[in-house]
């Protein structure tokens, strides 16, 4: 029982292997670029570098203190 459990195991490794395998590769220098370009084209919307309008912060800190009612 322990040896089909072991044979099981390994087919699915080998079948896992294979799916890696079978990808897509691409270069590192090329995915490095393609993201270069994306970030610099979205940096105008970027909210971390351009920071979040007053209006459209949902965590504002509100003046005044707390309020209980």
């Amino acid at each position: 029982m322990e040896e089909m459990a072991e044979k099981e195991r390994l087919r699915k490794e080998v079948a896992q292997l294979r799916r890696e395998a079978a990808l897509e590769r691409m270069k590192v220098s090329q995915c490095c670029e393609d993201l270069r370009e994306y970030v610099l084209q979205n940096a105008a919307n970027d909210p971390l570098l351009k920071g979040v309008p007053d209006d459209k912060n949902p965590y504002k800190e509100i003046k005044g203190g707390c309020v209980i009612s």
